[in-house]
Formats: C-alpha cells, sequence, structure tokens
C-alpha cells in the first residue's frame, strides 16, 4: 500500500517514485502529476519505513491509517489545519496510547494529511494489505529511519554455493 510513496523535506505533499536519475531520484507528485528531480541531499523517507511512538512499541503508519479508517469508516479525517488541540484530542481517540512527549503536533498534521492524500487519490487499501500479509507468511520490521535495511554479506561457503561451486 505505502510501497514507493514519499514524503520530501522541505515539499509539501506526497510524491511517488519513478525511477532513479543521474544526481538523484525522479518522482512525481500525487497532486498536480507534476515530475521532479528530488536530488540526493535532500532528506526522503518512504511511508512505509515510517513509525509513530507509542507508549508500548513504535507503531507503522499503515497501521495508524488502518485505525484513523475505522474510525472514520474509510472516510476522511480531520483537516490537519485544525487547532493543536482538536488535533491532540482526535489523535489520541485514533491512537490512545500515543506518546504524547515525542509525537509533536507537526507530525500529527503531517499524518493526517498523508492520510487524506491518500484517501483521496485511492492509494489505501487494507484489504490488499492483509492479502499481502498472509502470502508472505512473517511480517517487516517497522523501521524509523529511511535508510534501507543492511544485508549481512555472505559467507564465502555461501558465495561459493550460489555460484555453482562447492568446496570444502
Amino acid at each position: 500500500m505505502l510501497k514507493d510513496i514519499l514524503s520530501i523535506s522541505g515539499y509539501g505533499g506526497l510524491y511517488k517514485f519513478i525511477s532513479q536519475g543521474r544526481t538523484g531520484i525522479i518522482v512525481e507528485s500525487f497532486e498536480d502529476k507534476k515530475r521532479m528531480n528530488a536530488s540526493a541531499t535532500v532528506k526522503i523517507s518512504a511511508l512505509e519505513d515510517i513509525a509513530i511512538f507509542t507508549d508500548t512499541e513504535d507503531l507503522p503508519l499503515k497501521d495508524v491509517f488502518k485505525a484513523i479508517s475505522e474510525k472514520e469508516n474509510g472516510g476522511e479525517a480531520i483537516n490537519h489545519k485544525s487547532s493543536a488541540d482538536e488535533l491532540k484530542n482526535y489523535f489520541a481517540e485514533v491512537l490512545p496510547d500515543y506518546d504524547r512527549d515525542r509525537v509533536y503536533v507537526s507530525d500529527i498534521k503531517k499524518v493526517l494529511n498523508w492520510y487524506n492524500l491518500l484517501l483521496k487519490f485511492e492509494m489505501l487499501n487494507f484489504d490488499e494489505e492483509e492479502e499481502t500479509k498472509e502470502d508472505e507468511g512473517k511480517d517487516k520490521p517497522a523501521r524509523l529511519s529511511g535508510e534501507a535495511e543492511k544485508k549481512e554479506p555472505k559467507t564465502k561457503k555461501e558465495v561459493k554455493k550460489t555460484s555453482g561451486k562447492t568446496e570444502e
């Protein structure tokens, strides 16, 4: 659901990953469909890598979106430009155990704005997400940063096995 959907620091809205460019990545705005080069110097975060702090654990953004959708019966959330008190009260209804010390009003505004944008462009499909989880057989752990997961290097024996050579 949130694969290839990006937030770019300094730019409003959400963007879809198009391809790798020479000096960054090519993205397309959801709102006006304009394409641009996002240079390697700006902070780019994939929505699937973002989580919200709670009192017990970090909750992936897709689960927060699902909670908002359930509260609103699949409808739109409150406007992200509402007052700070309204936003905090609304978010507390959606996520009663969100960490009030580490989740700021600006974070709540982003989450609600992103939810409403994704809803507007029909990008929220929680049924599809459940089918994908069943197919995988296991959940991936949520990551808080936009950095890609690092894979452990293969041992010499594993490399030799994958290349068709076997040495003892």
